[in-house]
């Protein structure tokens, strides 16, 4: 079924583009066209799982040069910038907290002292990966860490199955809304959504801006896990055994000392990003090396250079460069004046709720949240130019309205990441019931919550 699907997609994926490049699509040009059929195969690509994102997004990056869409400079500009090495710095400060033990000891004095029921276990869910967000800046070594606790907590107090599926979902699908509280929480994304409005924000005025919407997203889906995940059974926790296996960690050890400091040294400057005037993603690089240096780190070891992905990292080239492409070449444009309506809405909450729409809609189809974000960004602020609002209004928008979207498993990697027996257990049942209903979620937080508080704040 896989290998059918696979070759499903890879036959439709390039139709899509061999169509789109005969098609005449009014004053797109040449390269417009390319441009737009190269990028919707490679959407195909990644939504039927054609190959692992990596290989899809290096054979886009090869052939949007190979073809002359645009020039080497432009197409591999995400790597000029800072994201690209703010996400190599998480992906090695993660496995710093993890290898040195601290991740784990924070997880289980968490536990013994704050967790006894299976209501207290969701909640201690949230809690943690919000705690532990503030430490480890990128939410997929995060969540697998919960999980490796919430495992012995599941096997300890004898859960069955069924219940732990549901913790098991829960910790996966925390990680969705909380990532987005403060911008090193998804160091991924988070910061390609500011890149893309072409505005630069301090880590403070992300939080300013997204933290409460966000922590008002992260309650309300906490609750909905609550009322529509209940267990089959009463849950007793085995303190003991967690005392147990906080005893065999030992001491706290001078690695994870030395983890701590460079942690609440990295944590300061990224908060005060704004004052001394570095980009965080500079900041996480330079703490990440610095940790392994003799005397001063002697946390990271050349084996943990392993942690840092090249196929997300070429993936994240593609879907950064997807948005760059698109306005060289004329594609945002002609997107932008082909499917987005001729007038734009004066009323605020009318034209949060349109954009949270569109963005909906093409999330549906194209699955990625970066790919969305590439193509629906750069659309919807020539749109809504005329209006005078800020870039980072409509950016925001766009991208809490995807942000915070899924169905099915493929809508978000923070989920797809734990879908499977041996991750959190959980499979595409799980996901949609909780997703259909959290698509409610999306126009209260979007309409209801930022527009209004937005206003408030003299943002919008």
């Amino acid at each position: 079924m896989s290998k059918n699907k696979s070759l499903t997609g890879l036959i439709l994926g390039v139709a899509v583009a061999v169509i789109i490049n005969l098609l005449p699509l009014g004053d797109l040009s040449s390269q417009g066209k390319m441009c737009l059929g190269l990028t919707l195969m490679t959407v195909v690509f990644w939504a039927f799982q054609v190959v692992q994102s990596g290989y899809a997004s290096g054979l886009y990056l090869a052939l949007l040069v190979i073809f002359k869409v645009a020039e080497p400079a432009v197409v591999f500009s995400p790597w000029i910038g800072s994201t690209m090495y703010l996400v190599i710095g998480a992906y090695l400060i993660a496995s710093a907290v993890k290898s040195s033990g601290l991740g784990e000891r924070i997880a289980y004095n968490f536990i013994i002292k704050f967790v006894s029921s299976y209501k207290s276990i969701i909640i201690s869910i949230f809690a943690l990966t919000f705690i532990l967000s503030i430490l480890i800046p990128h939410p997929w070594p995060r969540a697998f860490l919960i999980m490796s606790v919430m495992v012995v907590v599941i096997k300890s107090a004898k859960i069955p199955n069924e219940d732990a599926i549901k913790i098991g979902f829960a910790v996966f699908a925390a990680a969705v809304p909380v990532s987005m509280i403060f911008l090193t929480g998804d160091s991924v994304i988070n910061p390609l959504a500011v890149q893309a409005s072409g505005i630069s924000i301090s880590w403070l005025q992300w939080f300013i801006y997204m933290g409460p919407p966000n922590i008002i997203s992260s309650i309300i889906t906490c609750v909905m896990i609550l009322v529509l995940f209940k267990p089959t059974a009463e849950v007793t926790i085995n303190k003991d055994e967690m005392k147990e296996k906080l005893s065999a960690l030992g001491p706290v050890s001078v690695k994870e000392k030395r983890t701590i400091v460079w942690l609440a040294i990295a944590v300061v400057l990224w908060m005060t990003d704004s004052i001394h005037g570095i980009n965080i993603g500079w900041i996480t690089l330079l703490i990440a090396m610095l940790m392994s240096f003799p005397a001063v780190g002697e946390i990271l070891s050349p084996k943990q250079w392993s942690e840092v992905p090249v196929h997300v990292l070429l993936f994240l080239t593609a879907a950064m460069t997807i948005g760059k492409v698109g306005a060289v070449t004329g594609m945002n444009t002609w997107i932008a004046e082909t499917i987005l309506p001729s007038s734009i809405p004066s009323n605020p909450f009318v034209l949060a709720l349109i954009i949270a729409l569109i963005s909906m809609g093409i999330h549906m189809f194209l699955g990625s949240v970066i790919a969305v974000m590439g193509i629906a960004i750069p659309a919807l602020l020539i749109f809504t130019e005329p209006m005078g609002i800020s870039p980072i209004v409509t950016t925001l928008l766009v991208y809490t309205s995807i942000g915070i979207h899924y169905i099915l498993p493929f809508h978000h990697l923070n989920i797809l990441v734990g879908q499977g027996e041996e991750n959190g257990m959980y499979g595409q049942k799980e996901v949609m019931r909780l997703g259909i209903p959290l698509t409610i979620v999306v126009f209260i937080i979007t309409v209801a919550v930022e527009v209004p508080y937005w206003k408030m704040i003299g943002l919008f």
